[in-house]
């Protein structure tokens, strides 16, 4: 068995409103030092070990569901799970 952690974030040519919000909200906190927050998702999946390769199970769970390609990026970890 796989544990795969997905991260998805805006890619950095994309406008994250949240992640400004949040930042302001910090500074607003005093904590001024600050520069930039980029807000995203986290995935965490566990699949079962088979002969197809895990690396293409996951980008293509990633491409077509988790993120949106266009304006996301995303990256994974997999360790393997008993």
């Amino acid at each position: 068995m796989y544990k795969v952690e997905v991260f998805v974030t805006y890619k950095e040519s994309i406008l994250d409103p949240q992640g400004e919000a949040i930042k302001g909200s910090v500074h607003r906190m005093g904590y001024n030092d600050v520069q930039e927050i980029r807000q995203g998702k986290y995935f965490e999946m566990k699949i079962e070990k088979k002969e197809q390769n895990i690396e293409e199970i996951v980008e293509k769970i990633c491409d077509k569901i988790l993120a949106n390609p266009v304006m996301e990026s995303y990256r994974y970890n997999i360790s393997e799970v008993e």
